[in-house]
């Protein structure tokens, strides 16, 4: 009997030694693979935010889907231009004289695929909806509308991926918490988002500390 209880004692010991171990370190390992997984997330993020300010500076709104979006890189051209001030006199038939006029010329210095300017040689542009975390087989979902802005007709677009998704092997209670963040150190919500459908912003609601991260 004695011998038993001992063996108990000791297994007893061993359960709740780990136990105490895991609740140290479990959040400490959780808190390293999630900013793991958001640093390359967020990383490809801002990727698709270059991407997607050239799609509206040449086409004038951003792309509502990924395929429209790569074939864009694909096919885009800039149209390089130099803006100078210019001026000129010209007669003034109010004021019966010739008056100095001011103007911006734009001059067209030329042309440069957007897939050059934007990636050079690199071709990872063409996975730009799949989520880039291992064991994890999904997209990022996008979208893009015009919206009213003070009497502007102004183009908004947003992508993003639910926390769920990125941290799917993770512990289901420190998942719980995460997804109920609100801190300024922290992604706040229940996703990674970049964007958004009723403000006009193309930051991320990530913090500072990710965009020192390349």
């Amino acid at each position: 009997m004695k011998l038993a209880l001992q063996a108990v004692l000791w297994i007893l010991a061993v359960f709740f030694s780990y136990k105490i171990y895991d609740s140290i370190n479990g959040p400490i390992n959780f808190n390293k693979t999630k900013n793991e997984r958001y640093a390359v997330v967020i990383n490809k993020l801002k990727k698709i935010r270059k991407a997607q300010i050239a799609h509206k500076d040449v086409k004038g709104v951003y792309s509502n889907n990924f395929d429209s979006l790569v074939k864009f890189i694909d096919t885009g051209i800039f149209t390089l231009v130099e803006k100078r001030d210019s001026s000129y006199m010209e007669y003034d038939r109010t004021y019966r004289i010739d008056m100095l006029r001011e103007v911006i010329v734009i001059d067209t210095l030329g042309y440069v695929p957007v897939k050059d300017s934007l990636f050079n040689n690199s071709e990872s542009y063409r996975n730009f909806a799949s989520v880039p975390v291992g064991g994890v087989d999904a997209d990022f979902k996008i979208d893009a509308k015009i919206i009213d802005k003070n009497g502007y007709k102004v183009p908004v677009f947003e992508v993003k991926v639910a926390k769920d998704i990125i941290l799917h092997d993770q512990d289901t209670d420190l998942l719980k918490i995460e997804n109920e963040t609100v801190s300024v150190d922290g992604v706040n919500g229940p996703e990674i988002i970049l964007g958004s459908l009723t403000e006009v912003s193309t930051n991320g609601n990530w913090p500072t500390i990710f965009d020192a991260t390349q």
